[in-house]
C-alpha cells in the first residue's frame, strides 16, 4: 500500500481491534479499557505486528489524553470539590512526598537504584497515578460525583499539576545544587500561565464562543473547541508543563459559561474515539520478553507500587477524616503508575538518569498496573463492604468517621432524616418543610452544607453510612429515613447500619438499578423507588388520561405496579 495510505490503514486497524476488544470485554462483563489494552498488545510490535508506524498512533493517542482532560475540565465543579479541597492539596503533596521517599529508600537498599538521585527520580515516576484510566472507569460506572470519585479526581488533578514541576526540575537532578532555582522557575511559569488562563476564561473565550454560537454552525463550534483544547495543551507543553494540564485548563475556561453543556456534547464522541487509541498505545508497550526475563524484578516493582501506594493513600484518606469505605476504594483506585510517568521516564532516559534496561522495566511495570486498575476499582467496593462488616475493625476505625460539623437542636424527635442533599434530597426536604415536618439532613459536601446553613436546615456534616454519624442523628426517635445517596454501596451500608440502630425505622431508599430494588427490599427498606420507573409511570399516567382512561382505573394500575416493586414492567434483560 502506498505511504500516504499507511496511516489510514493503521488507524483503521487500531479502531477495529479496540472495537473488537471492547466488545469482548463487555460480553465477559469486564471494563472495556481492559479490551483496549489487550487489543493494543495484540496488534502492536510485540504481538502480531499489524501496524507499520506505531509512533504515529502514539502521537494520535496524546490527542485522546487531551480530550479526556478537556472533558473533565468542562465537567469540573469547583463548588463540588470544595468538600475535598484539603485532601486535594495537602493530601496529594503528602502522597507524592511519601511515595518518593519510600521508593528512594527501598530501591537504594535493594540495589534497584544506583544512588539516591536515581532513587528520587524513580520515586517521582512511581508517585503519579493514571488520570485517564481512573477517569474513564469512574465515568463508565457513573461514580465521578461520589465522595470517593471526587477524592480520586482531586488527587489525580494535583498530580497532573505536579508533573509540570517535576519536568522542570528533572535536569537539576544531575546538579542537585540547582534544584531550588529550577523549582522556583517552574512555579513562576505555572503562576504566569494560570493568570493568563484566568484572563482568557473571563474576557476572551466567552465572547469568542458567543460569536461562534451565533452563527448556529455546529462545524465551526466544534472546530473552535478542538483548537482551544489542543492549542492550550501545546502551549503548556512548550512551557515544559504537561499536555494534560493545558487541556484541563482549557476545559475549565468554558466550564462556567452557558455553552459548557453544548461543548461537552460535541467533544464526547471525539474523546471516546481518541481515548481508545491512547489505551491501545499503552498495550503496545508491553514486551513479553522483558516480562519473562525479568519476571522477579517486575513482580517486585508491581508489588511495591500497588501495595506501597495503596498503604500511603489509605492512611492519608483516613487521616483527613473520611470513612473506611472511601479510604479502601480510593487507595485501590489510584495505586497504579500513571500514563504521564512514561513522559517522566523518557526524559529521565534522555538525561541518563536511568538506563535503557530500567526504562524497559518501568514500561512493563506501568503497563501491568494500568491493566489491573479497572479490576481493582471493580472489587474495591466489595472489599470495603466486607471489611465494614468486621465488628473489631469497624470499632477500631470508627474514630476516623466522626461527623465534622453538627448543626441541629440539642434535642430532636419525631423528625425525618434525609441522607444526601443532591437534586433528589433537596426535593424531599422542600416537600417535608412545606408540610411542616422537622428535617435533619446528613451530607458530606461542603457546598451543600453551605446551602443548608443559609436555609437554617438542621444538618450533620459527614458520611451518612458511618455508624458514628448515624448515632448523632437520633434515629431511635425519628419518624423515617429517606436515602438519596448517589453511591449504591453507601446506600446499602447506610440501610444496614440504620436498621441496626433502629430496627423498626421506616426507611425509603432510592435504587440505582433494577437488581437493587430486590436487594434493598430484602435488607429491610419499607419502600424502594427506582427513578427511571417512576418517570415512566408518570408518562404512562398522562398517556392513559389522553387515551380516555378513568382516573380511578389509572391510579389502580400504578398502585399495583408499585406494590409488586415494578416486577410487571421490568425489562426482561437487566
Amino acid at each position: 500500500m502506498t505511504t500516504e495510505h499507511s496511516l489510514i490503514l493503521d488507524i483503521t486497524t487500531v479502531l477495529t481491534a479496540t472495537a473488537l476488544g471492547g466488545f469482548l470485554s463487555h460480553r465477559l462483563h469486564q471494563p472495556v479499557i481492559l479490551g483496549y489494552l489487550v487489543s493494543g498488545f495484540a496488534i502492536g510490535p510485540f504481538g502480531f505486528k499489524l501496524l507499520s508506524n506505531v509512533d504515529d498512533i502514539k502521537s494520535l493517542a496524546e490527542i485522546g489524553v487531551a480530550f479526556l482532560l478537556f472533558a473533565l475540565g468542562v465537567e469540573f465543579s469547583l463548588a463540588e470539590l470544595k468538600r475535598v479541597k484539603e485532601i486535594a492539596i495537602k493530601g496529594s503533596l503528602l502522597q507524592i512526598g511519601l511515595t518518593i521517599a519510600l521508593v528512594a529508600i527501598v530501591t537504594v537498599i535493594t540495589g534497584w537504584a544506583s544512588g539516591i538521585t536515581q532513587g528520587i527520580f524513580l520515586g517521582a515516576v512511581l508517585s503519579l497515578s493514571s488520570t485517564a484510566i481512573v477517569l474513564k472507569t469512574l465515568t463508565e460506572k457513573g461514580e465521578t460525583n461520589t465522595v470517593h470519585g471526587q477524592i480520586m479526581l482531586a488527587i489525580l488533578i494535583t498530580q497532573d499539576l505536579a508533573l509540570g514541576v517535576m519536568l522542570a526540575i528533572l535536569p537539576a537532578l544531575q546538579q542537585p545544587e540547582n534544584i531550588a532555582t529550577a523549582l522556583g522557575f517552574a512555579l513562576v511559569k505555572i503562576a504566569i500561565f494560570v493568570v493568563v488562563a484566568i484572563i482568557f476564561s473571563r474576557w476572551i473565550v466567552p465572547r469568542v464562543l458567543s460569536n461562534i454560537a451565533a452563527t448556529e454552525s455546529n462545524e465551526l463550534f466544534l472546530l473552535v473547541l478542538i483548537a482551544l483544547c489542543l492549542g492550550v495543551a501545546l502551549i503548556t507543553a512548550h512551557l515544559g508543563l504537561s499536555i494534560a494540564m493545558g487541556a484541563f485548563v482549557a476545559g475549565l475556561m468554558i466550564s462556567e459559561i452557558d455553552y459548557a453543556d453544548q461543548a461537552l456534547a460535541k467533544i464526547l464522541p471525539l474523546r471516546d474515539t481518541f481515548a481508545s487509541l491512547f489505551f491501545a498505545s499503552i498495550g503496545m508497550l508491553i514486551d513479553p520478553a522483558i516480562l519473562i526475563n525479568n519476571f522477579g524484578i517486575i513482580l517486585g516493582l508491581v508489588a511495591l507500587v500497588l501495595l506501597g501506594k495503596a498503604a500511603i493513600i489509605f492512611g492519608i484518606v483516613l487521616k483527613f477524616g473520611y470513612s473506611l469505605k472511601n479510604a479502601i476504594i480510593v487507595s485501590l483506585g489510584i495505586n497504579q503508575i500513571g500514563e504521564f510517568s512514561f513522559v517522566l521516564a523518557l526524559v529521565g532516559l534522555q538525561l541518563e538518569l536511568i538506563s535503557q534496561q530500567t526504562y524497559s522495566l518501568l514500561l512493563g511495570t506501568t503497563a501491568i498496573t494500568l491493566i489491573l486498575t479497572p479490576l481493582s476499582l471493580k472489587v474495591a467496593p466489595l472489599i470495603a463492604e466486607n471489611l465494614n462488616q468486621n465488628p473489631f475493625l469497624a470499632k477500631f476505625l470508627q474514630r476516623f468517621s466522626a461527623p465534622k460539623t453538627i448543626s441541629m437542636p440539642e434535642t430532636i424527635t419525631g423528625h425525618v432524616v434525609v441522607a444526601g442533599y443532591g437534586r433528589v434530597g433537596q426535593v424531599i426536604v422542600n416537600i417535608l418543610q412545606t408540610e411542616g415536618y422537622p428535617v435533619l439532613v446528613i451530607e458530606n459536601s461542603e457546598a451543600s452544607v453551605q446551602r443548608l446553613r443559609s436555609r437554617q436546615i438542621p444538618y450533620i456534616f459527614g458520611d451518612a453510612d458511618s455508624e458514628l454519624v448515624l448515632e448523632k442523628a437520633h434515629l431511635e426517635t425519628a419518624k423515617a429515613l429517606a436515602i438519596a445517596l448517589p453511591d449504591p454501596a453507601s446506600t446499602r451500608l447506610l440501610l444496614k447500619n440504620a436498621l441496626a440502630i433502629a430496627p423498626n425505622l421506616d426507611v425509603i431508599a432510592r435504587s440505582h438499578s433494577n437488581k437493587e430494588i430486590d436487594t434493598l427490599t430484602q435488607m429491610g427498606a419499607k419502600e424502594v423507588v427506582q427513578p427511571e420507573f417512576e418517570a415512566a409511570l408518570e408518562l404512562g399516567n398522562h398517556l392513559l388520561k389522553t387515551l380516555g382512561a378513568a382516573e380511578s382505573y389509572i391510579q389502580t394500575v400504578i398502585k399495583t405496579i408499585r406494590k409488586d416493586r415494578y416486577l410487571s414492567v421490568r425489562p426482561e434483560k437487566e
